[in-house]
């Protein structure tokens, strides 16, 4: 089940972000990230789902510069790869967030990087296609962008 993430959400974002920080960098005890996951919280855009008391994935989603909106972080947990989670969480958020038409943007591994094979082919599966290279990740990772349209009466 997926919902609007609430402020007693924010532990289990945090666990979520400590299964992944060998990928995507220091988060957990890094004041920015706490910021922007504060920030998503309060304006009802970060999103997450669980399948009873397990948290089995979370997403932070930008909608400030729409038409064109920005997966800022997607994280699911190791229990709940391979279930839909990602897919869940992202038709969700366009469900509730998106307004055609439009794009949707998202920067995520790049070539080379060990988690790049799974992210880019879950990425490509539900209808982006990889754009330019982007700036290398904290943790030293190359990093592309990849967008997605959303055209009129979708």
């Amino acid at each position: 089940m997926v919902t609007i993430a609430r402020q007693q959400d924010i532990p289990a974002f945090l666990a979520l972000a400590a299964e992944v920080e060998h990928w995507f960098g220091p988060m957990v005890d890094e004041p920015n990230f706490h910021g922007a996951l504060e920030n998503n919280v309060q304006r009802g855009t970060a999103l997450i789902a669980s399948s009873g008391s397990n948290v089995l994935g979370g997403l932070l989603f930008g909608i400030r510069r729409a038409p064109t909106y920005h997966v800022r972080w997607l994280v699911v947990s190791e229990q709940g790869r391979g279930r839909g989670v990602g897919r869940a969480l992202l038709a969700d958020a366009v469900r509730r967030f998106v307004q055609p038409p439009a794009s949707i943007e998202v920067i995520t591994f790049g070539l080379g990087h060990p988690a790049a094979p799974a992210a880019r082919a879950f990425y490509e599966r539900i209808g982006f296609t990889p754009a330019e290279a982007v700036a290398l990740g904290p943790e030293g990772g190359p990093r592309q962008a990849f967008r997605r349209i959303v055209p009129p009466g979708w």
